[in-house]
């Protein structure tokens, strides 16, 4: 499934160069490969650009197999510092924070109100797969709680933020832990739960350009737009923390 998405992928770049031969930039608008939380605000500062959304854990490993990548945005800095280690990317750079909330259905059939009431035994939680970053921010979270006995509850763990996201606002889960960020574009199906600032954990989001971008002009112009002034206003209107 991963190859075929990856010669996906490789044959629309080569569909997007409009011709151009040799190994050189051209003009055209970047491939980003970014994490799924930032799936609504990324096209509000670059709408002219390629996306590939999906756990930054996924999209490490398609641009380590060779998928033609521009720039690398994760909401973790793990897997840019070892794309970076392996000489796949340019230094990376931190361009936003986030925080964690507990989201349960507006209805909330399981009168939660609070990490503690996961503990119920009829609860269904849904959380992201360790590796993911919310998976693995979501495991920080609890284990800062001493509530890691919640996991028991799990009856999915999702590739993704968005995976939560959705089995929590389908009614399919009754609750689940996602990024501040990813309430808004939901709020009529799910109502958030804050957490302890003293549980949360550091979540940073970076970016990188990767070495064999097919636009590398274009990639740098994509993150400079990012750290702009107007990008961080974007990005701080959709909910994320600046660096």
């Amino acid at each position: 499934m991963r190859q075929a998405l990856i010669a996906l992928l490789c044959a629309g770049a080569l569909a997007g160069c409009g011709g151009a031969t040799g190994g050189g930039d051209t003009n055209d608008h970047p491939t980003v490969f970014a994490a799924a939380s930032l799936t609504e605000v990324f096209p509000q500062i670059d709408p002219a650009a390629t996306y590939n959304f999906a756990g930054s854990d996924d999209l490490a490993t398609q641009i380590t197999e060779g998928a033609p990548a521009d720039v690398f945005a994760a909401a973790s800095p793990k897997y840019p510092e070892q794309l970076y280690e392996e000489g796949l990317v340019d230094k990376p750079e931190v361009f936003a924070t986030n925080k964690l909330v507990l989201i349960v259905p507006k209805s909330n059939p399981a009168d939660i109100r609070s990490v503690d009431d996961l503990r119920n035994p009829d609860v269904k939680l849904v959380v992201g797969a360790e590796g993911v970053p919310i998976g693995d921010y979501t495991r920080t979270v609890l284990e800062n709680m001493g509530a890691t006995d919640v996991l028991e509850q799990v009856v999915s763990e999702e590739d993704d933020v968005k995976g939560v996201v959705g089995k929590v606002s389908l009614g399919e889960a009754d609750a689940g832990f996602v990024y501040v960020t990813d309430v808004k574009p939901v709020e009529d199906k799910v109502t958030a739960i804050e957490l302890p600032d003293e549980a949360q954990a550091v979540v940073q989001y970076e970016i990188a350009v990767v070495k064999d971008a097919p636009h590398h002009e274009a990639a740098h112009a994509f993150v400079e737009q990012v750290q702009s002034d107007e990008g961080q206003a974007e990005l701080q209107a959709a909910g994320f923390g600046s660096p």
